[in-house]
């Protein structure tokens, strides 16, 4: 679960998302008092275990958060989550309306999505990495390139 300041190519995503939706959530802002925020749900094959969402606020580019596609799945219907970020139904089993709970080290953000935009996207991401086969779309060379930086691999 990452936060991530510039979204325009998360890890080496230079390519349009497989899929995305635009949603309208509702940030709780005070007790009572909802703000909609435009936000993009995206989800990229080539890092199939996450979701990537950016939150468009008055800023120059939007705060993107990434998560498991798993949480986001099981927080239709009950918590997922736990740490920087949980989702869960607004009433129990009733996915109707999801809350999306981020927390960094100060603050946390409520925001309210409508369930069955993220439903019928978790079933777009399914049509392209289905559960279970993340693992065959993962480039595990170049996931170690990545954490080894510049230097590669060791030579011996």
């Amino acid at each position: 679960m990452t936060y991530h300041d510039a979204p325009d190519t998360p890890r080496g995503h230079a390519d349009a998302p497989d899929c995305a939706v635009l949603l309208t959530l509702q940030a709780a802002a005070l007790p009572g008092l909802e703000v909609p925020v435009l936000a993009c749900l995206r989800y990229h094959r080539d890092d199939p275990y996450a979701v990537y969402l950016d939150n468009h606020v008055d800023l120059a580019e939007p705060v993107t958060w990434v998560f498991g596609r798993e949480i986001l799945a099981a927080g239709l219907y009950g918590w997922a989550g736990t740490g920087d970020v949980s989702v869960f139904p607004e009433i129990v089993g009733d996915p109707d309306t999801v809350v999306i709970a981020l927390s960094d080290d100060t603050t946390t953000a409520l925001l309210k999505a409508p369930g069955l935009p993220i439903a019928a996207f978790l079933a777009d991401t399914q049509q392209v990495v289905p559960y279970g086969a993340e693992s065959a779309h993962l480039d595990i060379d170049q996931l170690v390139l990545q954490l080894l930086g510049d230097e590669g691999l060791p030579t011996v």
